[in-house]
């Protein structure tokens, strides 16, 4: 399930101080009566209902580079990841890895192709096949 809001949070926070119990409170929001439990805990332990630090590292990329990286990639196919990582570098002037641009492309449902290097077809091409199609459609 996703996170309330701070909105939704506060909201509840304030049916609860207009008097309603926990339960008319969790059946209002749509969420347990255990998140508005916790929600009243929090308030009176910490004095706030954001959210509490946690742990990890942080992501080197924010939402907008991220939506930035997959748009590029939605118009150029065939960009490589190390190349979108080359451009963002000089956009943003932040280094970020090919690794990275994978897998926040991966997170979005696509892939970073690499585009196909190999003989170039020329007229002659075309013809002989062409040719070799007319020879096995009879």
């Amino acid at each position: 399930m996703p996170r309330s809001s701070e909105v939704d949070r506060h909201r509840a926070l304030g049916l609860l101080q207009a008097g309603l119990p926990i339960s008319e409170v969790s059946l209002r929001m749509n969420v347990n009566r255990t998140t508005i439990f916790r929600l009243r805990q929090r308030l009176h332990e910490t004095n706030t209902v954001s959210d509490r630090p946690r742990s990890g590292r942080p992501r080197c990329t924010t939402q907008r580079q991220d939506r930035n990286l997959v748009r590029n990639h939605m118009n150029n196919r065939f960009l490589s990841a190390s190349a979108s990582s080359r451009h963002t570098r000089e956009r943003n002037n932040q280094r970020i890895s090919a690794n990275t641009v994978r897998r926040r492309l991966s997170c979005s449902g696509i892939r970073a192709r690499r585009p196909y290097i190999g003989p170039i077809l020329t007229q002659r091409h075309r013809h002989q096949r062409t040719l070799w199609a007319q020879e096995h459609a009879a």
